[in-house]
């Protein structure tokens, strides 16, 4: 499927489309090789050197798509590139002018705006790399990577996502295998083995670890990718196997590559797969947006009013609750009830006296949950999805239940599956929690566009939602 190569070869092309534009552009406004005053032939105004510029960069590119895509040796080898492949630019805008065009052209024009274009290539990317490697450094939407195993294709592997920040990652270290002598490891790598594979789960818990590249042998035993898949449901983390140059593993449709390594996912779900990503990404922002829109100016004023009326206090409540990849993001709700010590542990029982009456009402009508449409905007969650918890139950839940941490591997929505059964309210029981996973875990497993607008449907007139509600 190579969802990484075609999300990255399709930002790629977007950016270096809008460069190569805004090189002509400049180039014409600034009369660089007289093209405004030239007395050429009708046919071929600016638009057709646009066209035949855009034509010849996508051309190239594709011919050579993998090295686009991924670096080893910092910003210097992306500037090789560039210039290679502007080189090869300049050899298709030939070839295409010898082809289409029979009359004078504006050689110098196009001169110009290549040269510009290159510079505006070289300084955007470096801005960009070095902006990515800034955010990645502080943590910011970036992945924390854990590498399972040590040899050079780990070390290879390690130097492509470390060079590469459009990837998102971010190397923590290595896990050796029992077997492997720590003397034969050089001394400047020491410092990022980080224990033995089978301390795997302490070392992911204690480390943050939102992603397991486990490098694949056939000459290790099964077992070993099995209890690492067992240990990564467990804590959340999310587990690829990593091979290099196997050919035959193209054919399989949950197989993805970076550069020459071939990427195995035995975690499967719906929603890896990029395009099911961007059409619920799309669905959120349209759908978040219209609600705003429709009750922002009537109803939002009205629950504000009313909350700081009836108690004392802020008018919203903010709470950190398990996000994506088990991140801690801040949850926006009205606030419900009166100021309490205890929110951030206990939950609403029934008949909670720390409730105000205007709380109840907003509660029964899920109205305190509107806030959240702005953490939809943030990409903090989703419309439809696992609810997310607080950060003390999904400690304290993710020991009870066997993968409970596994609910983390979409974003936490509004509503979802589990409350449109009647499951929500206090968990007071561990099997009503155990309950709720059950129902995260199929929605996960079995996602689908079509799920989701049966759920909102369901939140909206279904009868079950209301159950526990209050």
């Amino acid at each position: 499927m190579n969802t990484k190569e075609n999300h990255l070869l399709f930002i790629y092309i977007v950016i270096d489309l809008c460069l190569l534009n805004l090189a002509m552009l400049i180039a014409y406004s600034l009369n660089l090789g007289g093209i405004q005053y030239l007395r050429i032939h009708e046919h071929y105004d600016l638009r057709f050197y646009i066209f035949q510029a855009n034509a010849a960069w996508i051309i190239i590119y594709f011919t050579f798509a993998k090295n686009n895509l991924y670096l080893r040796d910092a910003f210097r080898h992306r500037v090789l590139r560039i210039v290679r492949r502007i080189g090869l630019f300049t050899m298709a805008l030939i070839v295409l002018t010898f082809i289409f065009i029979k009359d004078d052209v504006a050689r110098q024009y196009m001169f110009f705006y290549t040269a510009i274009f290159l510079v505006l290539e070289l300084t955007f990317y470096w801005l960009l790399y070095n902006y990515l490697n800034y955010r990645r450094s502080q943590g910011w939407y970036s992945k924390r990577v854990l590498l399972v195993g040590y040899d050079k294709t780990s070390n290879l592997f390690r130097k492509i996502i470390e060079s590469t920040p459009m990837l998102g990652y971010q190397f923590i270290g290595y896990v050796k295998y029992d077997t492997h002598d720590v003397h034969e490891i050089p001394k400047e790598d020491h410092s990022y083995i980080l224990g033995n594979a089978s301390q795997l789960e302490k070392i992911i818990q204690e480390n943050n670890i939102q992603v397991v590249f486990s490098i694949l042998s056939f000459f290790r035993d099964k077992s070993n990718v099995d209890e690492q898949l067992i240990v990564c449901n467990q804590t959340g983390a999310r587990m690829y196997l990593v091979t290099e140059n196997q050919r035959w593993m193209r054919r399989s449709r949950d197989v993805d590559s970076i550069e020459h390594f071939y990427i195995l996912n035995p975690q499967y779900i719906p929603l890896d797969d990029v395009p099911s990503r961007i059409l619920k990404r799309t669905f959120d922002l349209f759908f978040s947006l219209s609600v705003i829109l429709c009750f922002g100016w009537n109803l939002l004023p009205f629950i504000i009013c009313m909350i700081k009326l009836t108690s004392k206090g802020p008018v919203f409540f903010v709470q950190e609750r398990t996000g994506l990849s088990n991140i801690p993001f801040r949850c926006y709700k009205f606030r419900s009830m009166c100021i309490n010590e205890e929110s951030d542990k206990k939950q609403a029982e029934k008949n909670d006296s720390r409730i105000t009456a205007f709380g109840r009402f907003m509660r029964r009508w899920n109205l305190d949950e509107l806030p959240q449409f702005f953490n939809v905007l943030r990409g903090q969650m989703s419309v439809v999805g696992p609810r997310p918890h607080m950060l003390s139950h999904t400690e304290q839940y993710s020991v009870l239940i066997k993968y409970y941490k596994a609910r983390h591997y979409v974003k936490p929505g509004i509503t979802g599956w589990a409350q449109v059964n009647g499951l929500r309210g206090e968990t007071d029981e561990t099997w009503k929690m155990e309950k709720r996973v059950k129902y995260d875990m199929d929605y996960i497993d079995n996602w689908s566009f079509f799920w989701d607008m049966k759920i909102i449907w369901l939140t909206l007139f279904g009868k079950d939602t209301w159950k526990n509600a209050g």
